[in-house]
């Protein structure tokens, strides 16, 4: 039986017919401090395949977004209709929750509070929002800034006067690690959490014992972001799961995996003139069908001709 493409924003059933929200859902993973293996997406396709992994969320990547949409770095280029877009995208063909991350909320409280609308609106779980000043920048980038707490808390504070349903999750991120120090970031963290954000993330840690000290604070879950090259230190899963993380996330795990494997089927295709269906180099022209669920489209075709 195909899997129908199109989903109900937010909402998944269960034998009961009692819809359950997808944010009710990702709020009791996160809660478990089992470490939730997030993997991050660019667009819809690379959505169903982390869907299709088994993975129980997926995150839309403001990097990952603007990296493979527009084709430049991650330095602010993406604005709320580029996010709307991909979110509504993303949840007409996944079932499991989404996260967005929505950079610094397109500006002030008021901008914040319009974002929440819209995306809530669009099918997301969850946002993310940082407390960068504008133009923000990859959290990994040297050269950020950050805005004073007393702002970001009233984009929080404004961020959960917008949601509609209490399990809209507000996750809330401090740069401040990189400018200020552990110290000033925990801070913050604990600031927004009294705020109303959902989930603290405290980006860019620069070594296992700080990433013990985000993780051992109890006043809401905390979420670590693993950048493939970047400055926060790779563990095993199963590491940060036993420290307690709510979420693991890898937020350009799959765009980085996407560019290497482009690379080489297009060097290949370049050096031999011929690219044939070699599952080392590229995806079978059956297995890209299954991934879009040709099938269901071909059932419609059915049903209506």
């Amino acid at each position: 039986m195909p899997i129908h493409p199109y989903n109900h924003h937010n909402f998944c059933q269960k034998r009961s017919s009692v819809p359950i929200h997808l944010g009710t859902t990702l709020r009791k993973l996160v809660n478990e401090k089992r470490g939730l293996l997030v993997p991050g997406a660019g667009n819809a396709l690379a959505a169903r395949v982390i869907e299709n992994a088994g993975f129980e969320a997926v995150y839309l990547s403001g990097a990952g977004l603007t990296n493979q949409f527009y084709g430049i770095p991650d330095l602010g280029f993406m604005n709320l209709n580029d996010v709307a877009a991909h979110t509504s995208a993303i949840c007409e063909v996944v079932k499991i929750p989404l996260i967005v991350d929505v950079d610094t909320g397109f500006g002030n409280a008021i901008n914040v509070y319009h974002t929440v609308k819209v995306l809530e609106r669009s099918g997301a779980s969850a946002i993310q929002i940082e407390d960068q000043a504008s133009p923000k920048r990859c959290g990994h980038f040297s050269g950020k800034e950050v805005i004073s707490k007393e702002e970001m808390c009233s984009k929080i504070k404004a961020a959960v006067d917008a949601r509609v349903h209490q399990d809209f999750l507000i996750i809330a991120r401090t740069d401040a690690r990189a400018i200020n120090g552990l110290d000033d970031a925990l801070d913050r963290a604990a600031s927004y959490a009294e705020s109303g954000a959902d989930i603290t993330f405290i980006e860019a840690p620069e070594s296992i014992e700080e990433m013990k000290i985000i993780a051992s604070q109890s006043y809401c879950p905390q979420l670590v972001n693993i950048v493939i090259g970047g400055k926060t230190p790779s563990l095993p899963h199963v590491d940060l799961a036993q420290m307690g993380f709510g979420i693991v996330l890898y937020a350009n795990a799959a765009l980085q995996g996407a560019v290497r494997g482009m690379s080489n089927a297009l060097n290949h295709l370049k050096q031999y003139g011929e690219l044939t269906e070699d599952p080392a180099l590229v995806a079978t022209f059956a297995e890209r069908q299954a991934f879009v669920n040709k099938e269901y489209f071909d059932s419609l075709e059915k049903k209506f001709s």
